[in-house]
């Protein structure tokens, strides 16, 4: 049994430079895997999301001279966290996470790969409004509802949620499918107020698994 063609569940980020060993780990980003893995059977659209840097990525810091690794700076008008190098085009950091059954997936957004600027919504790049073609793949596909899984809570996953209800999707948050980077401290709390606030249900995977 699964939801149908009217659900998708997107799965972001689950790679290994966002799992523990990782050049930006998620403190047991790694737990979201089999919880992940144990709701792909029930659902018919599965979509996954990679960030997928340039080595030259504007937002890393060792490209920005004298900006230290979790800093702010403007890129290009969008306040933007100066990260660690991470998830580079093609490297082991970039592939998903060995475990996740990404195989499954039906479709695979790459996100960040302009160098000018990042993007943490699998939906839009962090300027607004330039698309990443997941809006109309799910609109041709007739997808009603989304429910949001991944890495991580507090930023890709959050800005993906968002985009998401924004757009018009009915949308979830599977609270336990997903780990925060909780940067600055309590950002994990202040996004699933957000998220709530916006109108998205957050829920536990076993108030999903069929």
């Amino acid at each position: 049994m699964t939801y149908g063609k009217n659900t998708a569940l997107i799965v972001v980020d689950v790679q290994n430079d966002f799992c523990p060993g990782g050049a930006l780990a998620v403190k047991n980003g790694n737990r979201v895997v089999s919880v992940i893995n144990s709701l792909i059977d029930s659902f018919e659209i599965i979509i996954g999301t990679q960030d997928w840097h340039p080595v030259n990525h504007g937002s890393f810091a060792s490209c920005n001279e004298g900006a230290e690794p979790f800093s702010v700076r403007a890129l290009n008008g969008v306040s933007q966290v100066m990260w660690p190098d991470h998830c580079i085009q093609g490297t082991h950091g970039a592939d998903f996470h060995p475990d996740l059954h990404s195989d499954a997936f039906h479709l695979i957004i790459r996100k960040g790969t302009n160098p000018d600027i990042d993007s943490y919504s699998a939906f839009t790049e962090n300027d607004g409004v330039t698309p990443t073609g997941l809006k109309g793949c799910l609109n041709e596909l007739g997808v009603r509802k989304v429910y949001v899984t991944g890495l991580a809570t507090d930023f890709c996953v959050m800005y993906t949620a968002l985009d998401a209800v924004k757009t018009g999707f009915e949308t979830y948050v599977i609270e336990d499918a997903c780990k925060g980077v909780d940067f600055p401290e309590g950002n994990v709390l202040k996004a699933v107020s957000a998220m709530k606030e916006a109108g998205i249900r957050v829920v536990q995977s076993a108030d999903v698994r069929l």
